[in-house]
């Protein structure tokens, strides 16, 4: 031992005789052991040293047992032991792998299991018990930091001491016989500690402790079985007398039979020469016949494996080792706890497990503290299912949410079991724990079925039919079976997992009876992408015809005759006719509704048509089209068939080049509807199918051959599983397996078995002799016993093997059959049609063969099957391709892109507008990689088309007409000659190409970037308002920004960020932002993004003219009108290359000045109004409505003159600018509606308006 640890344990006392005298700076060296502690190695030196001093048995607990009345040296101690007891796993953090640390790992272990000894003290659990009373009676008010600590440290010294595990070469004690735990146990009952812990478990005021409480009883009955414990105390029943005299019968049987075999073994002289005999028909490792060098009576044992050296087997591949065994303790450990658990059960279980249950769900508990839980679960409600049934002490626990709390973690261990490998052993105990639980809760439910109570069956029935219901809870037994692993889980979890499959299906079963329509829920996993072949596919309706209607009509009549008029509440639920967030209106989807009903019905699904009907009826009331709310049955069934029979219109299918650009957009909605939940009938007989898989038979197997050491119950639900599959599927086949056979061959052959395993003899016998019967008829069934087989395979054995390359016909299970006619009037039309190089081989052959119902598929497969064809892939058409397939970029192309990216950028359909008008074809992904390669783009995702509540294809502009009607008002016959001009003018633009006239307009967008008149006019209001410092600013980042791309040769989007007051207040600035907009200066693309940027398209060049441009020009004007103000702000400028969304905003505030025009016109008769094409044009003098019939003539030329430049210079509908030569200002115009300022969303294809620009005459 270290000499100042040796020092530091001298100081703390020494013991004579009984008495324990202390030194007297006993707390001091106590304080200084707990700091030692704290600074020790790796290897746990400290704990070592003072377990090898018995430190703890000689100095701590005589200090604790003589010295309980100072305060402060108690906690000392009792804080010491708890560190010092603590389990060495955790002082390690797991088993060490290195052996170094493997022997510390032992040390400390064996330490610890000498202090579990020393603990075996009444008088010591005395003290403790007194001291935690004492603590207890303190109320809430009263108690102190300090008392609360010690609470639980005595706590968790109690439990540290129970988890110590017990020495398996020490204790060799024998079931009844007291072991150290039964005496540790004895110790703490009689202290009246035990009574402590029931009042800690059952007092509301205590909750904070039940995780501690719930832990020291698991530890109290870790040892212990429930069945065991409540059989304590009461006589030997019947069966338990016949089961222990039938375990004595077969082990006499087998002794006699071992006798009987040693003595044919011998003979009655001894013969030295033992023999020396030549197998004939039986070769060795040459070409010679074995030689058999023993008696002959060994010879059926013979092998050549004789003699061979055991294989090692891989410790990777080695069974899970099985977890501690149970063990009967002493009678009087065991009255008591049976006792505790009496008492536990009627006071304390339900309040514990509800505050367990709470802190879990609320994550207040350590990780893993879920088992203990799953412990108690099992326990308690075995123990009082086992002694007397009372379902309402564990009414905590009997609940659906318990089912799905232990589903949940059962599912989230195995996965934890399959992903974290180096402790794949823990997480299958944990798992172990999770099925127990699962199991002790359906055989309660099974109980309390079976209870003469009609309100416990109620109960019972209630909670199996959302058991049976929920598609999760069926599932799980499936899915264990199929993924049990003998290296990672132990025999006995196979075990309880067989016996809670079979408890399971014989309630299913139980609940089917009785039942004709036993409605479940399914989960079908959708497919998230879709192959582009099968979309087409599934675009196309195909046509039905009168016989598939009659069909498909009579299965749904008789499914809703048997339904009746009610519907299931997920029915409902999922019946909605009308998609919400689409783009078409929902008046227009009345007829898609329709068409979904019709679709439904075709596939058979009657009540979900039937839920359709009723909620498109709630929909669309009007005009009776789904019925009248007060429809009988039978003329709702009547309208369902004429649905079905009706040919109603459908959409077309779309196009593969739509479907190809709306995968990437519809890709995470797809992702929302991958798991689709409906109701459908439950047949038992389909679901025990679904066991009738050889990854399922396999565990059975395993099981089962072990079938000595199972218990009787265990063999039973294997013998029924494999019965279920064997006679009442008709699919024994699958057993037909050598494995299997061996294992027969070796129950047939115990001499036990007639007596102990008559159900596994006979049904040994009924599996062998069906297959000698088959064997007979098929000379391959020998050959299949090597391979374990599927359903297919089961088939082809029963009724015939299939030629390579025949399939089965659609819709029908009859094989493909060719006549030697067929064959050679194939061969010869292929030989005759084989060589030509551009039609398709297959295409020429299935009009010209006699049988018209060849499929293309069956035609392919013949051909390879008679050798003409060496394989499937060389009849498969070559599909051509569509478009021009340029992958080359030139440089023209590349700045066209940029062109057209730069002008739709900010429109609804990105990628549409721009394959609109690209000159150079391509399809989307191609645009996609090459705009992420420019850097125009950062993700695809802002490529994807944006969604509106507009209906799709409708344009995004307003006649005025509508207009009008919108605001309530009639249009007037004042406008018709704006019709009239509009038609004109698209006749004369008709021989422009759209490609010469989105350059023009490109063209006129780049132009008006310059230092024009209304940049001019924007500059002049600002420095009105006083916004100069900012101008500055934002003419100082311009240049510097074309400084450092002239510098660094790349364009990246700059953000303006704005660092003080004055420049964050210009920012938000209404006429500042325009100006911003003017200048090609792009705002916030969406939610993520703070800040106007620079874009990256913008030459050096550009950005120093637009910083020039922000110097106020001597010629500008100082001001125009309020009027024309008010109309500038209006209408957003047509010639930004960023402004997108600038189309629908400018008509509506073109027509809202128009419709205040038309206004004044009507009061003042007397004024005449003008029209202007643009500011440079010279103004000319414009007709009102009552002159415009006289001069409409003469001004026509004019007229068309006009509109053919006005269009030539911009497409897009400017704002409206009233000017008046000579006149002053006039007063503003009230422009009503929206705020002007207010940028429409939603880009969309130009449409052709001209200009119109308004003179008001009212105005001095």
């Amino acid at each position: 031992m270290n000499c100042e640890l040796l020092a530091t344990c001298s100081a703390l006392g020494y013991l004579e005789e009984e008495t324990y005298h202390r030194e007297p700076d006993c707390l001091e060296s106590v304080k200084d052991l707990i700091r030692y502690l704290r600074h020790e190695d790796d290897t746990r030196d400290i704990r070592q040293q003072l377990g090898a001093g018995r430190i703890l048995q000689n100095d701590l607990l005589p200090l604790v047992v003589q010295h309980h009345q100072d305060r402060a040296l108690f906690d000392a101690c009792i804080r010491l032991m708890v560190n010092l007891t603590q389990p060495a796993r955790l002082c390690f953090g797991k088993v060490p792998d290195d052996p170094a640390f493997r022997h510390h790992f032992l040390q400390v272990e064996s330490c610890l299991q000498a202090y579990k000894e020393a603990f075996a003290n009444e008088k010591l659990f005395g003290v403790l018990s007194e001291k935690l009373y004492t603590l207890l009676q303190l109320d809430w008010e009263q108690r102190q930091e300090e008392d609360n600590l010690l609470i639980e440290r005595i706590l968790l010294l109690v439990r540290n001491v129970l988890h110590v595990p017990a020495d398996p070469s020490e204790e060799k004690s024998l079931d009844d016989d007291a072991s150290l735990h039964d005496k540790l146990l004895w110790a703490i009952h009689m202290s009246g500690m035990d009574d402590l812990i029931k009042f800690l478990a059952s007092s509301p005021s205590e909750h904070q402790w039940s995780m501690h409480i719930l832990e020291v009883i698991s530890l109290l009955f870790r040892e212990q079985t429930p069945e065991q414990l409540a059989s304590t105390g009461q006589a030997r029943s019947a069966r338990e007398k016949d089961k222990d005299s039938q375990e004595l019968e077969i082990l006499r049987q087998r002794e006699l039979a071992e006798k009987r075999s040693r003595s044919l073994q011998r003979g009655n002289r001894h013969s030295r020469f033992g023999g020396c005999y030549v197998v004939q028909g039986l070769k060795s490792i040459g070409d010679s016949d074995v030689i058999y060098h023993r008696g002959l009576q060994n010879f059926k044992d013979y092998s050549h494996d004789c003699g061979k050296a055991v294989r090692r087997v891989p410790k990777r591949r080695q069974a899970a080792r099985e977890s501690q065994g149970k063990r009967r303790s002493a009678l009087n450990v065991r009255l008591f706890l049976k006792e505790f658990c009496t008492d536990f059960l009627q006071n304390c279980y339900n309040s514990l497990m509800y505050q367990v249950k709470d802190g879990l769900i609320r994550e207040r508990a350590q990780q893993h503290d879920e088992t203990y839980y799953l412990w108690a679960l099992s326990f308690f409600m075995g123990f009082n299912r086992s002694l007397h049934f009372q379902p309402e002490l564990v009414s905590e626990t009997v609940s659906i949410r318990t089912f799905h709390y232990i589903e949940q973690n059962l599912t989230n261990y195995y996965e934890m079991m399959v992903t974290d490998r180096r402790e794949a052993s823990a997480w299958a105990r944990r798992m172990h724990l999770a099925l127990k639980a699962y199991q002790e809760l359906l055989m309660t439910v099974n109980e309390m079925d079976r209870s003469k109570d009609k309100n416990i069956q109620e109960s019972a029935r209630i909670i199996k039919s959302n058991i049976f219901y929920l598609m999760e809870f069926r599932e799980i037994f499936l899915a264990l079976l199929r993924r049990f692993d003998e290296t990672r889980q132990p025999r006995s979890f196979l075990q309880d997992l067989v016996e809670t499959t079979h408890l399971f299906l014989r309630m299913l079963e139980r609940f089917c009876k009785g039942r004709n329509h036993l409605l479940v829920q399914k989960k079908k996993v959708q497919r998230r992408r879709e192959s582009k072949s099968k979309k087409r596919q599934g675009g196309a309706h195909k046509e039905s015809s009168p016989e598939d209607l009659e069909e498909a009509w009579q299965a749904v009549y008789q499914e809703l005759r048997a339904v009746g008029s009610k519907l299931s509440e997920s029915v409902l639920e999922g019946a909605v006719p009308f998609d919400a967030a689409s783009e078409i209106p929902l008046e227009d989807q009345r007829a898609e509704a329709m068409v979904r009903i019709q679709d439904t019905l075709l596939f058979k699904q009657g009540p979900e048509a039937l839920g359709l009907l009723r909620a498109a009826r709630e929909v669309w009331p009007e005009g009776d089209v789904f019925g009248s709310p007060d429809l009988e049955q039978e003329e709702e069934l009547e309208l369902l068939k004429q649905i079905l029979f009706a040919n109603l219109p459908r959409p077309p299918a779309p196009e593969p080049e739509e479907e190809e650009a709306r995968e990437e957009e519809e890709a995470e909605e797809e992702e929302l509807e991958s798991v689709r939940v409906s109701e459908t009938e439950f047949n038992f007989l389909d679901y025990i199918k679904r066991f009738a898989n050889a990854k399922i038979l396999k565990p059975y197997v395993q099981l089962l051959k072990s079938y000595h050491q199972n218990s009787v119950h265990t063999n039973h639900c294997i013998v029924r599983m494999l019965h279920r599959i064997a006679y009442e599927l008709k699919m024994e086949p699958l057993l037909f397996q050598l494995s299997v056979f061996c294992l027969f061959n070796r129950i047939l052959g115990d001499p036990a078995a007639p007596v102990a395993y008559k159900e596994l003899v006979t049904f040994a016998k009924f599996v062998l002799s069906r297959f000698f019967t088959l064997a007979a008829q098929n000379d391959k069934a020998y050959v299949e016993l090597l391979f374990w087989k599927n359903v297919g395979a089961v088939r082809e054995m029963t009724e015939g093997y299939r030629k390579p390359g025949e399939e089965d016909s659609a819709g029908s299970k009859k094989r493909v059959t060719w006549t030697e006619e067929e064959e050679e009037e194939l061969r010869q039309l292929y030989m005759q049609h084989c060589k030509a190089e551009d039609a398709d081989v297959i295409d020429s052959l299935l009009p010209r063969l006699q049988n018209p119902h060849r499929t293309r598929r069956q035609v392919a497969n013949h051909l390879v099957q008679m050798g003409l064809v060496h394989s499937i892939k060389d009849l498969k058409k070559e599909r051509k391709g569509k478009g021009t397939h340029i992958v080359v970029w030139t440089e023209e192309q590349e700045l066209e892109l940029q062109t057209l990216f730069e002008e739709f950028r900010d429109s609804a359909d990105v990628l549409g507008s721009i394959m609109k008008f690209i000159t150079a074809k391509r399809s989307k992904p191609r645009l996609v990689e090459k705009l992420l390669s420019l850097g125009l783009v950062s993700d695809r995702k802002e490529l994807y088309k944006k969604r509106r509540g507009r209906a799709a294809g409708k344009p995004s502009g307003m006649t005025e007409e509508e207009f009008f009607t919108e605001l309530g008002a009639e249009p007037h016959q004042e406008l018709s000659w704006e019709e009239e001009e509009e038609e004109e003018e698209e006749e004369s633009e008709g021989e422009e190409s759209k490609e010469k006239r989105e350059r023009a307009r490109g063209e006129g967008r780049r132009r008006a970037g310059g230092a024009d008149s209304s940049v001019q006019k924007l500059l002049h209001k600002l420095r009105q308002e006083g916004v100069s410092s900012p101008l500055l600013w934002l003419q100082h980042c311009l240049n510097r920004t074309a400084a450092d791309r002239e510098e660094d040769g790349q364009a990246q989007p700059v953000p303006l960020v704005p660092l003080t007051e004055d420049n964050e207040d210009a920012m938000e600035n209404k006429h500042f932002q325009r100006l911003l907009k003017k200048l090609g200066i792009r705002a916030p693309a969406s939610e993520q993004e703070s800040f106007w940027r620079i874009p990256a398209t913008l030459t050096p060049a550009q950005l120093r003219d637009s910083a020039s441009s922000l110097c106020l020009s001597e010629g500008a004007p100082p001001g125009g009108s309020e009027e024309e103000e008010e109309e500038e702000e209006e209408a957003p400028p047509g010639g930004s290359e960023e402004e997108g969304e600038q189309g629908a905003e400018q008509r509506a505030g073109a027509l809202r000045a128009l419709l205040l025009a038309r206004k004044r016109k009507r009061a003042h008769p007397d004024t005449a109004g003008t029209e202007m094409e643009s500011p440079a044009q010279p103004v000319k003098p414009a007709l009102d409505s009552e002159s415009e019939s006289d001069s409409e003539t003469s001004r026509e030329p004019e007229r068309r003159a006009a509109r053919k430049q006005a269009a030539k210079r911009s497409r897009v509908l400017d704002s409206d600018e009233e000017e008046e030569e000579g006149s002053e200002k006039s007063s503003p115009m009230d422009l009503g509606g929206r705020d002007p300022n207010s940028d429409a969303e939603e880009r969309t294809a130009p449409t052709k308006r001209r200009r119109h620009r308004i003179e008001d005459d009212d105005e001095d």
